[in-house]
């Protein structure tokens, strides 16, 4: 009898020894993966992936990572709160042949690709397929069509005003300043409750966007957008001008989180357009 609980004993303690051992392999493990992502992610940002102010249910975001771009993805409005990307001088920039729309399996939610079909809005890119097809590849061009990256917009938004602020990021600035740090997102009314049923299926209908670009350096400069959805396309882009505060305080997010408060005062505090040369293709025609 006491030789079977010496062996009993015995087996136990090995069980528990294991299970140890597969405990600090999993941890270890665990603790390599995130700090792995944490290099990638940094990778994609300049001072800091993109956060929220206030941790509330409207704030909270996971961040997903794409080949090229990272996507602040909110399971409760059904739509990136910010897309983030960096983009850079390119020799001969070209974006292959449009991929078709994939839903993504990391949203809580089932968006299909057709979910937009007869709503009105178009599935508006946030990080923009020629831009990052250009910069980072056919891999990551083939992640901009992931349904993730979409967000309601109105055909006269996504395909003039939007497509022509993109173009002369891609076409002017990126050649002018060899480095841009972009961010990217939808805004919401204040009030949750007055738009919670202003959906495309699952989607919650943003009443404007944002577009945030930073050239990065010792002595930094930005220029930031907001464009409502209601405009006819043909406006010239400076019109839509604000300060990287205001975008902060319509969405509750805090970009470029490692900035010094003194640095990010002088940035985010001001509108500036000194250098851009941005009056001189504000009201260029888009390409299509």
């Amino acid at each position: 009898m006491a030789a079977r609980r010496g062996r009993g004993g015995h087996r136990w303690r090995h069980r528990v020894r294991r299970f140890g051992i597969t405990a600090l392999f999993l941890a270890v493990a665990t603790g390599l993966w995130h700090l792995q992502e944490r290099e990638l992610r940094d990778e994609l940002s300049w001072q800091g992936v993109t956060t929220w102010q206030d941790l509330t249910p409207l704030t909270f975001h996971r961040v997903l990572r794409n080949d090229g771009f990272l996507v602040g993805w909110s399971d409760v409005r059904v739509n990136p709160l910010w897309v983030g990307y960096q983009l850079r001088r390119v020799e001969d920039p070209a974006a292959g042949p449009r991929p078709g729309f994939r839903r993504d399996w990391r949203a809580l939610w089932p968006i299909s690709t057709e979910s937009y079909f007869g709503s009105g809005y178009d599935r508006g890119h946030l990080a923009p397929n020629y831009a990052i097809a250009a910069v980072h590849g056919s891999g990551a061009q083939r992640d901009t069509f992931l349904m993730s990256n979409m967000s309601p917009q109105r055909p006269a938004l996504n395909r003039r005003l939007w497509q022509r602020l993109e173009e002369v990021v891609m076409d002017h600035f990126v050649p002018r300043f060899a480095a841009l740090q972009v961010i990217t997102g939808p805004i919401f009314p204040e009030r949750f409750q007055d738009n919670v049923l202003n959906r495309v299926g699952l989607v919650e209908v943003p009443e404007a966007f944002y577009k945030i670009l930073v050239v990065p350096g010792d002595e930094p400069r930005a220029l930031a957008f907001i464009m409502p959805q209601r405009v006819s396309g043909d406006e010239p882009l400076d019109d839509f001008l604000v300060s990287i505060d205001e975008v902060e305080v319509r969405t509750g997010l805090d970009f470029l989180p490692r900035l010094a408060p003194a640095a990010a005062e002088a940035l985010e505090g001001r509108v500036d357009t000194a250098g851009w040369g941005l009056e001189a293709v504000a009201r260029l025609p888009g390409r299509f």
